[in-house]
């Protein structure tokens, strides 16, 4: 008889710690599963799924209200913020209800708490003022992130939100919004409520929006929110937020003159951080945490007590929902003794605008910065049927491949179902395949995916 109540305790029910469980439920492990808030963690309450479940509503109302020049006019279409976020709230439950009932099915147990690990194999659990403890032969870290808050003078008056804020907003819809930050969260809520019918205004700190991705996805989004009338400045700093006459002000310093435009609300979503203070005991935080927050991890997920594991956004890295998936499966793998099977090295990133955006694998800049002699390939999906018959602005399909044996690479995408299509570039760079054999593979027509091949054949 084992010594440990469990084979695994993991902390944090989100994607990285559910399917984890999972994972370990079908190696036979003796597993339970803590979370103090809602299963799904951000994902599923704060992110992926309630901002995508929002702009299916907004490009839904965009549709009704844009769509007089294919033969289709409307009167007395209304966009309704409480049913909107009323049905983000019905699908969230939804699919927490699907993951319970797995649990159950694979006989994890979820323990309901807050869990402090007190040392490498004892977790204290903390809940409806009762203390209990749980031991593990191995624990799992999988408390994923938060929104940070910069450090800018009126980010804390009322009506100015972080994204977790900003999706229990009811009521009437803002007529003028500013966003500061120009990553994946900001440009998603400039998205949705530009086609609400807000004045979206975006404020990024750097040279062009998205400025972890690929520089012609920046250029190309920039020009894209242009033509849809959001306003935005790259290069601007904010300096202070203030209320006049019920209003918000930013004010920001952009070539050396400083701006200010007026909002109902102001969204902050300059970055995250991960969720790991008070996880641990201070003992423990003091030798496990780095200077940041982060849980130090070696290749194996493992902290510098062995039995202890961390992955997902409290590790830090890609802080995305499917790299904590994939994380957590490699983690169970590796305690049972066998070869982690999922590819790190390929992790593709998606963002919900219109057209959408994805990107996997090597940009250029980066393969040139690793020494790498690449070609590239380009197809603009102006020329795809498909993008023509649904009206989407234009974008583009760009392939980075080896110049020595054309392997790909790397793949960015802005074009209709690029977040679908990223899949099958991932599969391909993966696997090795060159973009001879990617053009040579037979795509269906009409369809956004056979730009793939064009871009392949370019």
């Amino acid at each position: 008889m084992s010594e440990f109540q469990y084979d695994l305790v993991i902390i944090g029910a989100g994607p990285g710690g559910y399917e984890a469980a999972y994972e370990a439920a079908d190696f036979g492990m003796k597993v339970a599963l803590v979370e103090k808030d809602l299963v799904g963690g951000t994902c599923l309450n704060r992110g992926c799924v309630p901002t995508k479940t929002m702009m299916h509503s907004s490009d839904a109302y965009r549709i009704a209200t844009q769509s007089a020049n294919i033969g289709v006019s409307a009167e007395g279409v209304k966009a309704d913020l409480n049913r909107i976020i009323d049905r983000k709230c019905e699908v969230s439950e939804t699919l927490r209800d699907g993951i319970m009932f797995l649990l159950k099915k694979k006989k994890v147990d979820f323990v309901a708490g807050t869990a402090k690990v007190t040392d490498g194999h004892t977790v204290e659990i903390s809940g409806n003022d009762e203390v209990s403890e749980l031991t593990a032969a191995n624990i799992m870290i999988a408390t994923g992130s938060e929104p940070a808050t910069p450090p800018i003078p009126g980010a804390d008056l009322p009506g100015v939100l972080d994204s977790t804020g900003l999706l229990e907003l009811r009521g009437e819809i803002m007529k003028d919004f500013v966003i500061i930050g120009g990553g994946v969260i900001g440009i998603e809520f400039a998205t949705i409520y530009s086609d609400l019918g807000t004045n979206v205004t975006v404020v990024e700190a750097m040279d062009r929006l998205l400025p972890n991705m690929d520089k012609e996805l920046g250029r190309s989004l920039k020009m894209n929110f242009k033509n849809r009338g959001i306003d935005t400045h790259t290069n601007a700093m904010v300096e202070k937020i203030e209320e006049r006459n019920g209003r918000l002000v930013c004010f920001y310093k952009e070539k050396d003159k400083v701006q200010e435009v007026e909002a109902d609300h102001i969204l902050v979503c300059t970055g995250r951080r991960p969720v790991t203070k008070g996880v641990f005991s201070e003992e423990l935080e003091e030798k496990l945490l780095g200077a940041r927050g982060f849980l130090q991890v070696d290749d194996c997920y493992r902290t510098e007590i062995p039995s202890i594991y961390g992955i997902g956004d409290a590790i830090g890295g890609t802080m995305l929902a499917h790299t904590a998936t994939a994380e957590g499966r490699n983690a169970v793998a590796i305690m049972n003794g066998k070869e982690p099977e999922i590819n790190m090295n390929v992790v593709a990133g998606c963002i919900y605008t219109s057209p959408e955006i994805a990107s996997v694998g090597l940009t250029q800049d980066e393969a040139k910065e690793a020494g790498i002699d690449v070609i590239t390939k380009k197809f603009p999906t102006s020329a795809n049927g498909k993008t023509i018959i649904e009206e989407l602005d234009r974008g583009f399909i760009k392939l980075v491949a080896s110049k020595e044996d054309h392997t790909l690479l790397g793949a960015q995408l802005m074009c209709g179902r690029a977040t679908d299509i990223i899949g099958e570039l991932a599969v391909a760079i993966a696997n090795g395949l060159t973009v001879e054999e990617v053009a040579n593979t037979i795509h269906p027509h009409p369809t956004f995916v056979e730009a793939v091949c064009e871009a392949a054949r370019a």
